[in-house]
């Protein structure tokens, strides 16, 4: 197993020399009101941290958006998606494979969803306030999949935690966004109760932020489908990253 240290000091584990390196949990500015870094600066900053590739997964218009809810909602998701769209093409032109995808919130119970894009999300306003279970059910109709992300951090933002492990794709079992070890853990032993695949994410919200975590899959992706079905499988990569305080934001 190779040890590569990124320009931060941070270690990206590197299983092997062919993995292909990608993070699946992170936010810019250009969609997330906490993000600290635009599209092209945070493709840049996990280019330079040794990624190869990134799933954009920016707080959706119900969570901790910038979005302007006075726009129309064909206006909003054109915008929510302008962070992708931006990232993507710095990523053709600096060699970092880029993916859309998008943390649904409920009452802080959040969930990133991929599979599903721009012209889906046009059509379906309704998920903005149908009960999480109702969103769970109809992403899993459509072919979507769900991360159950961060599942029993705590903080003063959120006043419950919520479980749905029959209508959850995967778990995210490592966070550096976590302050504390015991969430990640906790989230592990759920994945193992419950027979389902773990994922690991940086939850990085700026180009200076701590990076490290993801999964490493034995090849490149086709695609988003191809990263969905590997993760479904829980085969095909190995999880990334150590847990622990970190300076990114909420």
């Amino acid at each position: 197993m190779e040890r590569d240290k990124n320009e931060q000091g941070c270690e990206l584990i590197r299983p092997g020399t062919e993995c292909f390196c990608l993070e699946t949990h992170m936010h810019t500015s250009q969609s997330s009101a906490c993000g600290r870094g635009t599209p092209e600066e945070m493709a840049e900053a996990y280019k330079k941290a040794g990624y190869d590739g990134i799933i954009v997964t920016d707080h959706f218009m119900n969570g901790n958006s910038c979005i302007d809810p006075s726009l129309s909602w064909t206006e909003q998701v054109d915008c929510y998606c302008l962070a992708y769209e931006k990232a993507h093409r710095y990523g053709e032109k600096i060699g970092l494979s880029v993916f859309f995808g998008y943390e649904y919130n409920y009452n802080a119970t959040e969930f990133i969803t991929l599979g599903l894009e721009k012209k889906w999300l046009k059509a379906h306003p309704e998920i903005m306030t149908m009960p999480l279970e109702e969103y769970l059910r109809l992403v899993k109709k459509e072919g979507g999949l769900l991360i159950h992300v961060h599942p029993f951090r705590e903080a003063s933002y959120i006043s419950k935690q919520r479980f749905f492990p029959d209508l959850t794709d995967a778990v995210e079992v490592i966070n550096i966004g976590n302050k504390d070890k015991i969430f990640d853990r906790k989230a592990r032993d759920f994945a193992i109760e419950h027979h389902l695949p773990m994922t690991s994410g940086s939850d990085c919200h700026a180009p200076w932020g701590k990076k490290g975590a993801g999964i490493a899959m034995d090849h490149k992706p086709s695609g988003i489908e191809d990263i969905m079905n590997c993760i479904r499988s829980g085969k095909g990569y190995t999880l990334l990253g150590e847990t622990g305080s970190t300076n990114t934001l909420h």
